[in-house]
């Protein structure tokens, strides 16, 4: 069984997106370990504000089939994924973390490089997983989370409850 630890995003219909995507993961793998919801603006685009959290899970599915099942999920919700990642968008799923697998070639890193960049992915992962240990940079995330260069990105509670 591997600890794994998704980021949950959405600035299009952002409470059903995000409800059902919850649910959705619910169905597939069981117990979910939920952040709190944040809303926070994008970054790199203007657009809707978004809501985001982590999931933690447990798993015996491989790697590379939780990514494709993480991007049929995606695409179910209407999500399209073109050259610019700096768009709106229904639904986003990014595997996080896979245990303290690092795998670096391909199109989704992991441990995905952007922990350490974003407080809307590193605060509510340090949250719900502190003591977990960075597989790369071998610091917990509540300690990246105190250190965290970016606090300048604001976030603030979702008015989304009863996940």
């Amino acid at each position: 069984m591997v600890q794994v630890f998704i980021s949950i995003g959405s600035n299009v219909d952002r409470e059903q997106n995000i409800r059902s995507a919850v649910a959705a993961l619910r169905e597939r793998w069981g117990r979910l370990t939920l952040s709190p919801v944040y809303e926070s603006a994008p970054v790199g685009f203007r657009g809707g504000n978004f809501y985001n959290l982590v999931a933690g899970l447990d798993t015996h599915t491989p790697v590379a089939r939780l990514l494709d099942e993480l991007a049929a999920l995606e695409r179910a919700h209407g999500r399209t994924r073109g050259a610019d990642r700096f768009v709106s968008r229904t639904l986003d799923l990014d595997l996080l973390l896979y245990g303290d697998l690092i795998l670096l070639a391909g199109s989704h890193p992991i441990p995905h490089p952007d922990i350490a960049l974003y407080a809307f992915m590193l605060r509510p992962l340090s949250e719900i997983a502190p003591d977990v240990i960075h597989p790369q940079t071998s610091e917990n995330l509540g300690t990246m989370w105190s250190h965290f260069a970016g606090k300048n990105q604001v976030l603030w509670p979702a008015p989304l409850n009863g996940l």
